[in-house]
């Protein structure tokens, strides 16, 4: 009866079209995730973070159905100013101290030919906010790269600081590699 029984699931399972999402393994030593932040007079300065992780299911029959979601460790902040990181640490910016981390997890992927937008909740400073992010996807049968070029506007998490002698909008890039 257990048999006959636990075939009969099998076979459900197989017609219904059961998700074949894949987890994926970030290559942690080819990915990052970095940023500028710029003046309006022009002055820019560069920075990202070195602690992350980017968990990564895709299904490669239905790519809408593909998930991420980025833990970023905000205390491995970096930019190209000792004295700078040190200020973008304190509770002007990112206040590492109290919000050790920044969350992205994707609500919707709406896929084309190499390209993606990835809709999903983005909570930095315990405040979740809405963002579509353009990705270039570049895929082989060993690996999946993906790169997200855009601009957060830090004031729409209260990060107001310095306004309006530093640009609301910051630029960013994040290359996720991962090994299929």
């Amino acid at each position: 009866m257990l048999l006959r029984l636990s075939m009969m699931l099998g076979l459900v399972v197989s017609f219904c079209g059961l998700s074949t999402a894949q987890d994926l393994k970030l290559d942690l030593e080819k990915s990052k995730i970095d940023f500028v932040g710029k003046k309006p007079a022009g002055e820019s300065h560069k920075g990202g973070f070195k602690e992350f992780t980017a968990a990564a299911k895709v299904d490669f029959d239905a790519p809408d159905k593909s998930t991420l979601s980025i833990e970023i460790k905000t205390e491995s902040l970096w930019s190209d100013s000792d004295k700078l990181t040190g200020h973008l640490k304190n509770p002007d910016f990112f206040n590492v101290e109290k919000f050790p981390k920044i969350k992205f997890e994707t609500t919707s992927v709406v896929a084309g030919e190499n390209e993606a937008t990835l809709t999903g909740k983005m909570t930095m400073l315990d405040k979740t906010v809405e963002v579509k992010v353009p990705v270039k996807v570049e895929m082989t049968d060993s690996s999946l790269v993906l790169v997200a070029t855009f601009k957060l506007d830090r004031t729409k998490w209260g990060m107001n600081f310095g306004r309006p002698n530093i640009s609301d909008e910051v630029d960013i890039t994040a290359t996720l590699h991962y090994k299929r």
